[in-house]
């Protein structure tokens, strides 16, 4: 009798910690929703880096729960573009730089809107340094190396690898492999040397076996991990 009330028990637990998984998820992705309502390139996007990001995490080694906070902060880390006016966040043409500077507040925003929650604690420091430099020369601490939390590192190849094999208005996306050789030109000054090596098994994996046309999904369909993949 009392191992099955601890089996009772111990499946209500994992129960209700699926259903809180499952809510923070639903919470990301509205947030995400808000800012796509405004610019659907992003919510795109930030699919994508979520996609990306969790090869990434895979291909390190990393825990699945480290792997979970990573992929929520791929799919938000654009949120505090919601904080950027429409005339510089949906221009089509170059930023001025005072549009720029404008620009450069969405990672300082995106933490301020998610540090009171106490589920997004870790997912907001990876936001707000997802723009450093491993070189120090990044936004908005000039962090360096080591110093800049390793999701953040992560994030920071997967969007720009997006950005780059992206269509925009001003310019015509590149090729995996031209997008690639353009980010190794700045390993170890603009990239972490062990993410991007990592990031770069990971998406030629991905090359050989995924249409590029099939990478596009603007609908937010990540599942938590709840077990080692």
């Amino acid at each position: 009798m009392q191992t099955t009330a601890n089996s009772n028990y111990e499946f209500r637990i994992a129960e209700l910690e699926e259903f809180h998984r499952k809510e923070v998820l639903s919470m990301a992705c509205t947030l995400v929703s808000l800012v796509d309502l405004r610019d659907s390139y992003t919510g795109g996007h930030s699919n994508r880096v979520a996609e990306y990001s969790r090869g990434t995490a895979v291909t390190m080694g990393l825990s699945y729960t480290e792997m979970n906070i990573i992929v929520l902060a791929g799919l938000l880390h654009d949120i505090g573009k919601i904080g950027v006016p429409d005339h510089v966040l949906l221009k089509r043409g170059k930023l001025t730089d005072e549009e720029f500077e404008l620009i450069k507040k969405h990672p300082e925003l995106g933490w301020m809107a998610l540090k009171q929650v106490a589920e997004f604690e870790n997912v907001g420091l990876i936001l707000l340094h997802h723009h450093e430099r491993v070189d120090g020369g990044g936004y908005p601490g000039n962090l360096k190396g080591a110093q800049i939390p390793l999701g953040a590192r992560i994030i920071a190849v997967s969007d720009s690898f997006d950005a780059l094999t992206t269509n925009r208005p001003y310019r015509s996306a590149r090729s995996w492999n031209d997008a690639l050789e353009e980010m190794y030109r700045c390993r170890g000054t603009q990239f972490a040397p062990e993410v991007l090596d990592a990031f770069a098994l990971s998406i030629s994996k991905k090359m050989h076996s995924q249409p590029r046309s099939d990478r596009s999904r603007d609908n937010c369909h990540f599942q938590i991990i709840t077990t080692r993949t």
